[in-house]
C-alpha cells in the first residue's frame, strides 16, 4: 500500500483505486499460492483457475473499497471521517457476499470489513503503532 496513505482522502480516487486494487491482487496471488500448496489441484488448469479467481476477487475487493471510501469522502465532504472507511469496507463485504451468492456472508462481511476499515482509519489518525522496532 505504498503511497496510498500519502494521498488525502477524497482526492485522486483513480490513483487510490489502482493502489488498493494492486495490493488486493498481490494479496490474492499470495493466498492462492498457499492454497495450491496446501490443497494440490488435480490438473494444472484447475490450479490456474483457482489462482485467477482468488487474484481477481481480491483485486476487486481492494478497488471497490478504495473507490467507495474515496467517493464517500468527497460526497460527504468529510475526508478524515472513519465512516468513509466503514462504508468502503461494507461495500467490499457486499461484493464478497454477491460473489459467494450468500446474504449471510455479505452482511457479515459488510459489518466485519466495515469495522476493520474504520478501525484502521482511527489507528492511522491517532498514530497507533503495531509493528514497531524494539527500543534499545
Amino acid at each position: 500500500m505504498s503511497g496510498y496513505w500519502d494521498i488525502p482522502d477524497g482526492t485522486n480516487c483513480v490513483r487510490k483505486i489502482w493502489l488498493a486494487g494492486r495490493f488486493g491482487a498481490i494479496t490474492g496471488l499470495i493466498g492462492s499460492v498457499y492454497h495450491i500448496v496446501l490443497y494440490s489441484p488435480d490438473t494444472t488448469l484447475e490450479g490456474l483457475r483457482r489462482t485467477a479467481s482468488s487474484t481477481v476477487t481480491m483485486a476487486t475487493l481492494g478497488a471497490v473499497f478504495a473507490a467507495t471510501s474515496c467517493i464517500s469522502a468527497d460526497l460527504r465532504e468529510a475526508p478524515e471521517d472513519p465512516m468513509n472507511y466503514f462504508i468502503g469496507g461494507c461495500a467490499s463485504g457486499a461484493v464478497l457476499g454477491a460473489r459467494s451468492n450468500s446474504f449471510l456472508i455479505g452482511s457479515s462481511a459488510c459489518v466485519g470489513l466495515g469495522a476493520l476499515g474504520a478501525f484502521v482509519k482511527v489507528a492511522r489518525k491517532q498514530g497507533w503503532k503495531f509493528l514497531e522496532p524494539p527500543q534499545q
